[in-house]
């Protein structure tokens, strides 16, 4: 966010002492500011107030401020309460409209309401799993580590797989999304809690997915959606985990608001060589301290040893998972996570990451028994 709560689109010296009289930051801007506001990187003010009373025509560019950044508050302050000017405005996103003449207490209390719901909840953890090579088992980490994290109730836990086409959590949790990361993608506009928990599929254990669509798509999205929809994830769930694409530079690019950052190798040639050029990429762009290493499916007489996947990749090891290949086939097959089932070595392995990702105590989940179904029934189409 801006130093200046208050950006002031406008000229007008009275409507400028109004607002200071608010007692917040306030600064004055040209009308050029607005488009600069509309940069995905650009810093945000709390309240954004454009004074329309002389402009003889809506500004386009408010529309790409509030699709870039949606919780920046709009205000605009018009000649009257014009129809057609209204229209535009909703369509755009405004939040507040005040006609003139404008009175010092309805001024006030719409900056009041704009900085009351600007003023997010405390922000959750966002772990996002990136493979140095496909095949790696990014997947199913990032299913389990979600799975371990989620509770029952207001803090549920969110993974969202941003393979935006043909992504395979949805399979390792046994759901069928009906709304997919591509919906929220193009709609970031609107995200709000209602519309948020309208896109995602819910477990009876706690965790929401925001799935990858089932159809196959030529949209590509910029790095400002990104970021906007994992910002929103961030003020709305106390963990988010997210299944990366490697191949995703957008992805990739939108991971500053990320906790940790964990890179997933194993112990062959080509995704150790991969994983030291990927950890550079990522150490240059996050810093070292954001970056996590984690081995997965162990093998004490695999040529590669553990000091040369450290040496190669220039991270410490923080955790290691054993190789249990027809355990986890299973446990896809049958779409329930291997961390609800605590019995095995594998499943403690991902407790046990989880538990020290977060920092917290990591509960053991309920029992509770899987769904009778076949994994031809899984295989078959439902109706909709």
């Amino acid at each position: 966010m801006s130093s200046a709560v208050i950006k002031f689109i406008g000229s007008d010296p009275q409507l400028m002492r109004m607002l200071r009289d608010t007692g917040l930051p306030c600064v004055s801007s040209p009308r050029e500011a607005i488009t600069e506001l509309a940069h995905a990187n650009a810093a945000q003010p709390a309240v954004l107030v454009v004074d329309l009373r002389e402009q003889p025509e809506f500004p386009p560019e408010l529309a790409l401020v509030k699709r870039a950044h949606p919780s920046t508050g709009v205000l605009l302050v018009v000649a009257s309460l014009d129809p057609s000017l209204m229209l535009e405005a909703m369509r755009a996103g405004v939040n507040e409209i005040v006609p003139h003449p404008v009175s010092d207490s309805e001024l006030h209390a719409s900056v009041k309401r704009l900085v009351g719901s600007h003023a997010p909840a405390a922000h959750g953890e966002v772990y996002a799993f990136v493979g140095a090579k496909g095949g790696v088992g990014t997947t199913t980490i990032a299913v389990n580590v979600a799975s371990a994290l989620a509770k029952p109730g207001p803090e549920a836990t969110l993974l969202v797989d941003l393979n935006t086409v043909c992504g395979d959590a949805a399979v390792f949790l046994g759901l069928e999304p009906r709304f997919s990361v591509m919906d929220a993608l193009s709609n970031v506009q609107r995200l709000d809690a209602t519309y948020f928990g309208g896109l995602v599929a819910r477990t009876k254990f706690g965790l929401d997915l925001l799935g990858s669509s089932s159809r196959p798509s030529n949209t590509t999205f910029d790095t400002g959606r990104m970021r906007t929809l994992l910002e929103f994830a961030r003020q709305s769930y106390r963990y988010t985990v997210l299944d990366v694409p490697r191949s995703d530079a957008g992805a990739l690019d939108a991971l500053e608001g990320v906790t940790k950052i964990v890179l997933v190798v194993n112990q062959e040639l080509a995704t150790v060589r991969n994983g030291s050029r990927m950890a550079t990429t990522l150490r240059e762009r996050y810093g070292q301290s954001r970056l996590s290493l984690i081995l997965t499916r162990t093998d004490r007489r695999a040529e590669i040893g553990l000091d040369d996947v450290e040496r190669t990749v220039g991270i410490e090891v923080s955790h290691s998972f054993p190789s249990d290949y027809r355990l986890a086939l299973q446990a896809m097959n049958k779409g329930r996570p291997i961390a609800l089932d605590p019995q095995t070595e594998l499943a403690g392995a991902f407790i046990s990451f989880a538990r020290a990702l977060s920092g917290s105590t990591v509960k053991k989940h309920k029992e509770e028994k899987p769904r009778a179904e076949s994994l031809f029934g899984r295989l078959a189409p439902r109706k909709a």
